[in-house]
């Protein structure tokens, strides 16, 4: 062991204890293995074998990206064995938190570093541990050279050293997979990195299906449109393999967002949101909600979509917009939501009178905003009122490559360009409208969303369709609301679309199936949406 200074040991252990960076702690005891998942984790160490259970429950909290938590439960077995270097490790796998989170603030990698050196100064690990730790110590390394990226990359690449050379430590192969799955490139439209991970992953889940981890990193590595049906049996199991843990039950709504399953992804999410609530984890709330929003949406339920909306605005204060994880994606919610409720309603008026919300650490937040605001005013009639946050969006377009985002940086820059068109298209330029909008769908269709999102607040392509047809082109814009329908299946505005588009291109039957789906979809309206009343009389006739 390296002998450092006790001050340097006693002010690393302030830094890596302090309260998780956006955790809000309910004072609850801490679950029970049965209830995450750890009976079936098996993370063996050199720590003293009294830890063992203890350290797999760690382990297992990690794998449904419930962190406080976890950091809590490794710093219990810190009390059990003080040498134990892998709690340290545990401690500074949870500060870099949620893999696909985005960029780690300063005050996250502070803390990591901190974790990372107590682990490398402590006890005596083993060879194998050793790499974990040297592997952990990788995303948090010293380097005003390094890109967050770079430094993922060798973190992956230490844990294919350790995959290789202890090829049957389950659980460092399925950190790989997770490695390796955090580096997938959202342009890359082979899915490569993601299908890599999944040939690691599905196996152990077949041997293992009790395993949280592996249904949990399954339904993240097929979380991509033509790959999401495949994550439907890990998706199903997930929530019931770690029942208490908010995330575990949240996450299968990814799956079932991607394939159109709206019921099934507002269950998980009500239960998701509860358990939050519960744990007074306002960002994991925030994050069920916008899912859970997103699904009421598309069902026609307005009304208990405005129920999530004030349950949303009630939460603001509780989130601090420049953290990371959790909270991080609760900032996103925030933004998120409002404006979902207004587009997906076509309530232009609405849309274009949002509040704006700054957020200096994340532009892509307050981007959803003035894209909201833009495509609401110019939809409304008013492209001169759209063009104040049409400016905007080139602002918070520049601000992203402050903060070395470039994967928001080309989201802003979609919305931009989808919000240029309509305002084109309100000054009367419906060609050159078009051509804009069309490029803006290009563009989409060559990247994804966000694992902090259910969907874009409005589909390029969608709009392209809806652009069309207010021009008069309904056999193109039918086109284009079939190919949405490809990657975004039952989407409500997308099915509504397509029957008015196939109605005006003269294909009666066509139209009569879209609408048939669309009373389907939202057979729990809550609402009378003029679509859902067109749909009714027009099956009569």
């Amino acid at each position: 062991m390296n002998r450092q200074p006790r001050t340097l040991v006693v002010a690393l252990l302030t830094l890596v204890l302090s309260p998780f960076a956006g955790a809000q702690h309910s004072g609850q005891s801490s679950p029970p293995a049965s209830q995450v998942g750890s009976d079936n984790v098996d993370f063996r160490t050199s720590c003293a074998a009294s830890t063992a259970d203890d350290f797999n429950r760690a382990v297992a909290l990690m794998h449904s990206f419930w962190f406080a938590e976890a950091i809590d439960a490794f710093n219990e077995v810190l009390t059990e064995d003080s040498n134990c270097a892998m709690a340290h490790w545990g401690i500074a796998l949870s500060h870099w938190g949620n893999p696909f989170a985005g960029q780690r603030n300063a005050r996250q990698l502070e803390r990591g570093q901190a974790a990372v050196q107590l682990a490398q100064q402590t006890g005596s690990p083993t060879a194998r541990e050793a790499l974990y730790i040297a592997a952990v110590g990788q995303l948090f390394a010293d380097g005003q050279s390094d890109t967050q990226y770079q430094r993922t990359v060798a973190y992956e690449n230490t844990m294919q050293t350790l995959t290789d050379r202890y090829p049957d430590d389950r659980e460092g192969q399925i950190f790989y997979a997770l490695a390796i799955n955090q580096n997938a490139q959202a342009s890359d439209k082979t899915y490569a990195r993601q299908l890599q991970a999944a040939a690691i992953l599905e196996p152990l889940f077949e041997a293992h299906p009790a395993h949280p981890g592996l249904a949990h990193y399954i339904i993240h590595a097929y979380d991509h449109p033509p790959l999401a049906e495949r994550a439907l049996q890990a998706a199903e199991v997930y929530a019931s393999l770690a029942p208490d843990a908010p995330h575990a039950l949240h996450m299968p709504s990814h799956t079932f967002t991607r394939v159109g399953r709206w019921q099934a992804s507002v269950d998980t999410n009500l239960r998701a949101a509860q358990a939050a609530r519960s744990d007074n984890d306002a960002g994991s709330e925030l994050h069920a909600l916008d899912y859970q929003i997103y699904a009421y949406l598309q069902m026609g339920r307005d009304q208990a979509a405005s129920a999530v909306v004030e349950r949303a605005l009630s939460l603001t204060e509780q989130i601090n917009i420049t953290a990371v994880g959790a909270t991080q994606a609760g900032a996103f919610a925030i933004a998120a939501i409002p404006a979902r409720y207004a587009l997906e309603r076509e309530d232009f008026a609405m849309a274009a009178s949002l509040a704006v919300r700054p957020a200096e650490s994340t532009p892509h937040t307050q981007a959803m905003t003035h894209f909201a605001r833009a495509l609401g005013a110019a939809r409304n009639g008013d492209p001169e009122a759209a063009q104040t946050d049409l400016d905007m969006l080139a602002v918070l377009m520049e601000r992203a490559d402050t903060h070395s985002d470039a994967y928001w940086h080309e989201q802003i820059d979609i919305q931009r360009q989808v919000a240029q068109a309509w305002v084109t298209f309100a000054r009367g330029d419906r060609d050159h409208a078009i051509a804009q909008l069309r490029a803006a769908a290009q563009a989409e269709d060559g990247t994804d969303k966000s694992a902090v999102s259910p969907g874009p607040l409005a589909p390029a392509r969608e709009l392209l369709g809806m652009m069309l047809l207010a021009a008069d082109q309904p056999a193109l814009a039918l086109v284009e609301f079939q190919t949405t329908m490809q990657k975004e299946p039952n989407r409500f505005l997308a099915l509504k679309g397509a029957a008015q588009a196939a109605d005006a291109a003269g294909d009666t039957e066509a139209a009569r199936g879209y609408y048939r789906n669309l009373l389907q979809v939202a057979a729990t309206a809550d609402s009378d949406r003029p679509a859902l009343t067109r749909a009714r009389a027009y099956l009569v006739n």
